[in-house]
């Protein structure tokens, strides 16, 4: 029974370690822990796999402490975001992108709690919009960020 469990808690580790693909720019302490990490606010990057020429930063706080130093604990909520247009965007794919299509996802627990980032497109304005707010399993959190990055002709 405890190689069972043991075996399930590696295989849940293991995938959440693959499904995290920004790259961490830097990070400030936020909080001193005598023992384990200290509570942090991380910034990291990440790329529009969906739309070559955006790009967008998130901040957002970790929890340290022994638990967090394990990967045992809750992070919260909070995530601040900012998306910019780094290149040309195709603009003939923009329709086709569906609204509300997941851009980024991160986990923010062991198992029920992830970050998250969507995208609109805002046809009439010709804006694309990036949503970043939290989910658990069982409640949503309605603390959210959102950046818009107006398409424009890059030469």
């Amino acid at each position: 029974m405890k190689k069972h469990i043991l075996l399930t808690l590696t295989i849940v580790l293991s995938s959440l370690v693959f499904t995290v693909s920004a790259e961490e720019i830097g990070e400030v302490s936020t909080t001193f822990r005598l023992l384990g990490a200290n509570n942090k606010i991380v910034i990291e990057a990440f790329d529009d796999p969906d739309v070559p020429g955006v790009a967008c930063h998130i901040s957002r706080a970790k929890t340290g402490g022994i638990k967090g130093s394990v990967g045992l604990a809750e992070d919260p909520t909070e995530v601040s975001i900012a998306c910019r247009q780094t290149g040309v965007i195709d603009i003939s794919k923009l329709n086709s992108l569906k609204n509300g299509g997941e851009v980024f996802k991160e986990s923010l627990s062991l198992i029920f709690k992830s970050l998250q980032v969507v995208r609109f497109y805002d046809k009439k304005r010709n804006v694309l919009v990036y949503l970043a707010y939290s989910d658990k399993v069982i409640e949503g959190s309605p603390k959210n960020s959102i950046s818009s990055v107006p398409v424009m002709n890059w030469q």
